[in-house]
């Protein structure tokens, strides 16, 4: 079986890939893992021009790029997004790539699709104290998921985390969660 975690965020070194890495080690007994970081992948915002409604493709130049990525989702069978707030919401990039998925959705046809049978589970961290921000991340991922059909099967807040450093005192917490996957 095969994990695909997603680092969310635009920084590859900061506090969500040292949750990325913690995943990674913690999966790679039970998982064939494979990590992707948002920020490695160069591509344009979505047009809107709702060509990939009618054709379940995007006309798009740099469509090879999304389709790269889905590739990736395509072969894993659990996905693990983890994302950190950027104003009270997932980061513009993982944004910019939910919305070029569109060929993907489920709310047009024809559609293009990924096997049937996936799992995501979703992982939020916020610098700030409060849970509420870290429910709306993990709400549009499990969202996302929905409409490419993969089952949303669990989730986990991290709050009060801003610095790499503030990741290690909470490895237990992300193995505990990471036991569910």
């Amino acid at each position: 079986m095969r994990a695909l975690i997603v680092n969310c965020s635009p920084v590859r070194t900061g506090a969500t890939a040292e949750i990325v890495k913690i995943v990674t080690e913690e999966l790679s007994s039970r998982y064939e893992c494979r990590t992707i970081c948002i920020d490695d992948y160069d591509f344009a915002f979505c047009k809107g021009c709702r060509s990939c409604h009618s054709t379940a493709k995007c006309v798009m130049a740099d469509a090879p790029v999304i389709m790269d990525i889905m590739n990736e989702f395509a072969e894993a069978d659990i996905i693990v997004s983890v994302a950190p707030s950027y104003w009270a919401d997932i980061p513009g990039q993982y944004k910019s790539f939910i919305d070029r998925c569109t060929p993907w959705c489920n709310t047009h046809e024809p559609h293009a699709a990924i096997p049937a049978g996936k799992k995501g589970y979703a992982i939020a961290l916020r610098t700030g104290p409060g849970m509420p921000e870290c429910e709306r991340l993990i709400g549009s991922i499990e969202h996302f998921y929905g409409h490419l059909e993969i089952e949303p099967s669990g989730h986990l807040g991290l709050t009060s985390i801003e610095f790499k450093d503030q990741v290690e005192p909470r490895r237990m917490e992300i193995a505990e969660f990471c036991k569910s996957i």
